[in-house]
């Protein structure tokens, strides 16, 4: 049976971490992501790590800020050898800092590589976190997807499957262009138009618009290392996760 990933950025809207970490364990998780937040200082650390002892799970992945990554890779480091976390992932680029150019995404790729290099060199995974921004065309016909994984083979992908649908791609095509480049994906789903707006539009794994049964059979093909179910906005995240692996355990029957 696979063992699935929670990002624990879903249940960000229902502290405690340690209430969430039981839950999880309960319901069938065998590990989970975690996020900025989490590990911002020694004392989340801490709290993260007793909580991670008491239920049996363990932390695989976390997303870390790029420029928390560019100056304090060895801090970086120290979290993840203290948690045993193997992969490292930049998770976003705020509207305000994204380039409009190629050129201008090229510079930014060749920061991102450099970044991940002394966590590469350590032994990790390093990679980044697709939203729907990194799908748009740029005026060369180049897309900023593209010019991220160009930087550096050492760059990989977590791929959001769900934002590459809201950028109005065919995830299914993507897998294809960049599967042998993915460290993980994120499986999350969409709601019909105009349901679940208090929750984004966001649904749980298999009540939503994508079609994850053929989704999850590519991914378990390209025998991708981690499958993290993400939900980005929850109104009952035990509802989602319970209703989420319930779903993906049928896919892997």
């Amino acid at each position: 049976m696979t063992a699935f990933v929670y990002q624990l950025y879903s249940s960000r809207n229902f502290p405690p971490v340690d209430r969430t970490l039981v839950m999880l364990a309960e319901v069938g998780y065998a590990a989970v992501e975690g996020y900025g937040a989490l590990l911002a200082n020694d004392e989340a650390i801490a709290t993260l790590e007793a909580a991670l002892g008491r239920t049996g799970l363990v932390m695989t992945s976390a997303h870390i800020g790029l420029d928390r990554i560019q100056t304090e890779p060895e801090a970086v480091l120290a979290i993840t050898r203290r948690l045993g976390i193997q992969t490292v992932i930049v998770p976003y680029l705020a509207p305000g800092d994204r380039p409009s150019d190629a050129k201008g995404w090229r510079a930014f790729a060749d920061e991102v590589a450099e970044a991940g290099k002394p966590l590469v060199d350590a032994g990790l995974s390093f990679g980044w976190h697709n939203h729907d921004f990194e799908f748009e065309v740029l005026p060369t016909g180049e897309r900023p997807i593209d010019i991220l994984l160009s930087a550096g083979d050492h760059v990989q992908l977590e791929f959001d499957l769900a934002w590459a649908v809201r950028a109005g791609e065919d995830p299914a095509l993507w897998l294809a262009r960049h599967g042998a480049r993915l460290c993980a994906a994120h499986i999350k789903d969409i709601a019909p138009e105009g349901e679940k707006a208090g929750e984004d539009g966001w649904a749980d794994v298999g009540h939503g618009t994508l079609d994850w049964e053929f989704l999850y059979a590519r991914l378990k093909a390209l025998d991708v290392p981690s499958l993290i179910v993400e939900h980005d906005n929850p109104s009952d995240d035990r509802r989602f996760a319970t209703r989420s692996i319930a779903s993906l355990r049928a896919y892997d029957a």
